[in-house]
């Protein structure tokens, strides 16, 4: 008797050990991000889901930091969007993909970059039975400069040198008028 409630208790410790084994982790895909002024990035986590893919237990927070202060970026309240808590800097430029919460995974596509959303950006996941946080960093930089086709720079004496080829055209034809002209007094 005391040999099967001993095997009972190591069956019950094996099964509760292995409930424990499977609690919440929270990723990032890519711990740094860069990217340049007004273009586009998407910013991700995974985490570990229930078998039953319900969303009404997550809960999620993201936040900006940088040096001086934190910025709400995006929170996820059982399930639904919650978009008024969003940092006015954010508004309008980060969406999230709902298609894929279900698989734990959260991605944030960020557009309009501006280079002062460089910073550390922190996701904490909640569920009902455990949460963490991942944070990865965004590196925003300014705009590179175009290329304009710009006109050659003036010469010396401050004509271009497609003024220069107009004037000796003129020139020429000029020369050609007088010389025809000298030809028909002539005979």
């Amino acid at each position: 008797m005391t040999c099967c409630i001993l095997l009972l208790f190591i069956l019950l410790l094996l099964i509760m050990t292995s409930c424990v084994c499977a609690s919440l982790v929270v990723n990032v895909t890519q711990s740094s991000y860069q990217a340049e002024e007004n273009h586009d990035v998407t910013l991700e986590w995974t985490f570990t889901t229930r078998t039953d893919g319900s969303l009404n237990s997550l809960n999620i927070f993201c936040e900006m930091f940088t040096d001086v202060r934190f910025f709400i970026l995006f929170q996820l309240h059982k399930g639904v969007e919650v978009s008024k808590s969003r940092h006015e800097r954010f508004a309008g430029r980060v969406q999230f993909d709902k298609d894929v919460l279900r698989e734990g995974r959260l991605r944030l596509h960020m557009s309009r970059l501006r280079t002062d959303d460089s910073g550390v950006y922190l996701c904490y996941v909640f569920t009902g039975y455990d949460e963490r946080s991942k944070k990865c960093h965004l590196n925003v930089t300014a705009a590179r400069a175009t290329t304009l086709r710009r006109d050659p720079p003036p010469t010396e004496s401050g004509t271009s040198p497609e003024s220069l080829g107009r004037i000796g055209l003129f020139c020429v034809l000029g020369l050609t008028v007088v010389l025809v002209l000298s030809l028909f007094a002539l005979y």
